[in-house]
């Protein structure tokens, strides 16, 4: 034991007398820093200046009119879906940004520079009243709510007890419905689809609740055998139920996860 101290003893002597002598010689002060990597001395990369990446303009997390500007010009190169026009520049019109660019031969930078902007308004015209804000859909001369005028909606009216299948301001389904009692209202609001499910049943009230398109929490769209039978002598627990069972099922199919859903009052 005594040994093995006395040979860690000596090896640090002789190590610090290495390092003393460098120091003197100027040799450590201007020796290249090194890596070991797998037993190998790797030396370090020195960089050189850090990029300079141009001033964003717009980019995400961004919102407002113009916003809604660069939007419009990405619908109109077929780059951004309609359903996407909405102030926010968010996932989607950062991707489309990003084609454009790529298309263009420039940094996909994901946001709007000057140069991005100034290529993008020479292959666009500047939108139209119509092209920023689409007119919402007349359904037997009475508009829906205007948030059901751009991309894929499910759109539905509480005051009517009507829900509207909707494409780009065309609606092309029509479908009675019944909402939540008092105290398991239908919550009003804009949704998205988060998930389908084709044969569901309903672990909380053991119910079936086939074609099922969750919107909110557990709330759905979805089939009601109780609403085909008793029509609206019943209420469901939130849910948005449907009676027409032909109907669903083609809907179903078409509705894709990310789908709007708006619920509100006429």
């Amino acid at each position: 034991m005594r040994g093995l101290i006395i040979r860690k003893l000596v090896t640090g002597l002789v190590a610090g007398t290495a390092i003393a002598a460098l120091l003197s010689s100027g040799s450590l002060a201007t020796a290249r820093p090194t890596a070991t990597t797998d037993l190998k001395t790797v030396p370090f990369e020195v960089s050189g200046e850090l990029p300079i990446y141009p001033k964003a303009l717009w980019k995400n997390g961004s919102t407002g009119t113009n916003v809604r500007k660069v939007e419009a010009r990405l619908v109109q190169l077929k780059l951004l879906e309609k359903r996407y026009l909405d102030n926010e520049f968010g996932t989607m019109t950062r991707s489309a940004v990003k084609k454009f660019q790529k298309s263009k031969g420039v940094p996909e930078l994901g946001y709007v520079d000057q140069n991005t902007w100034n290529k993008l308004a020479a292959v666009t015209h500047e939108p139209t009243q119509t092209e920023l804000y689409p007119p919402a859909p007349v359904v037997n001369g009475k508009k829906l709510d205007a948030r059901c005028a751009t991309g894929v909606v499910l759109c539905i009216d509480k005051s009517t007890r009507k829900l509207r299948y909707v494409v780009d301001g065309v609606v092309k389904m029509q479908l009675d419905v019944r909402f939540g009692a008092v105290k398991t209202a239908t919550r009003e609001g804009s949704f998205t689809v988060g998930w389908k499910s084709r044969n569901h049943v309903s672990k909380l009230y053991d119910s079936p609740m086939p074609f099922a398109m969750f919107f909110s929490g557990g709330q759905a769209v979805h089939y009601s055998s109780d609403f085909a039978a008793r029509g609206y002598n019943g209420a469901s627990h939130g849910c948005v139920n449907v009676r027409d069972l032909g109907k669903i099922k083609v809907l179903f199919d078409q509705i894709k996860v990310g789908d709007k859903v708006i619920v509100y009052r006429s």
